[in-house]
């Protein structure tokens, strides 16, 4: 047992347990970053991230979205993570453990979000800390200034700057490059909200409605509440000593 608490301790100083969080992975559709989305409600796309981490490293994460009336489902591969904080020996540990390939799915209308491990048939459930992305879309004001024009992935693009207004009076910033030959969608966005400058860009976009099962963990897999109680389990379970462990979810 002391075995396995020792290498629990170890992967979480490799950066496991807190890897995403740390990178700010995950796209997080509030109602404000919704609203520039105009009628799209519904798509799926190609999906890139490029953020700072106030040193002058810019990480850029590449994934697949999914998109369905604030629900967001995006998929990744740590493999594929470009200019990351972590060592490539945490990453390598991480494809040996495999928590490599991951799942983040954003429920607003639960109060939820989930990470999910495919390779570990397991997934984590955390309290949403923001679930404005199921507000009502008329709760916030946008307001546009032309800004220019540009090419961008073959697609003529109406840049602007955007400004999103809540109902408090809260403003949010951003820069929008709206394709015209894609019913305006935003097929790149930057914005400097939360003191970190963040780009999104969007390649192969369908307007096709998602499957509703892509926003749910699948019922086979096993529950974690917390993120030592999951890493444990899983060495107990890779070690050959799953007796004695503690219960899923606790």
């Amino acid at each position: 047992m002391k075995k396995i608490i020792a290498l629990v301790a170890t992967v979480c100083s490799l950066g496991l347990g807190t890897a995403f969080a740390q990178l700010g992975m995950g796209p997080q559709y509030d109602g404000a970053m919704n609203k520039l989305f105009g009628d799209n409600r519904t798509f799926t796309a190609r999906m890139e991230i490029q953020s700072s981490t106030g040193d002058s490293n810019t990480i850029s994460t590449p994934g697949q979205l999914s998109f369905d009336h604030g629900k967001s489902r995006f998929e990744m591969n740590m493999g594929d993570v470009q200019g990351s904080i972590i060592s490539p020996e945490a990453i390598q540990q991480m494809k040996a453990m495999g928590m490599d390939l991951t799942i983040f799915i954003s429920r607003p209308d639960l109060k939820v979000s989930y990470i999910i491990y495919p390779g570990l048939k397991s997934y984590l459930q955390v309290a949403a800390k923001d679930t404005s992305g199921n507000a009502n879309p008329d709760d916030y004001k946008l307001e546009v200034t032309a800004d220019g024009k540009e090419t961008l992935d073959g697609h003529d693009c109406a840049r602007t700057k955007a400004t999103v207004s809540d109902k408090d009076g809260n403003k949010h910033e951003f820069t929008v490059w709206n394709a015209t030959d894609l019913k305006n969608f935003p097929v790149k966005i930057a914005t400097a909200d939360g003191g970190h400058p963040t780009t999104m860009v969007y390649k192969n976009v369908s307007f096709a409605a998602p499957d509703a099962s892509l926003f749910d963990p699948p019922a086979d897999y096993t529950k974690y509440d917390n993120q030592q109680a999951m890493m444990q389990a899983i060495m107990m379970k890779k070690f050959g000593g799953a007796a004695g462990g503690p219960p899923p979810g606790q």
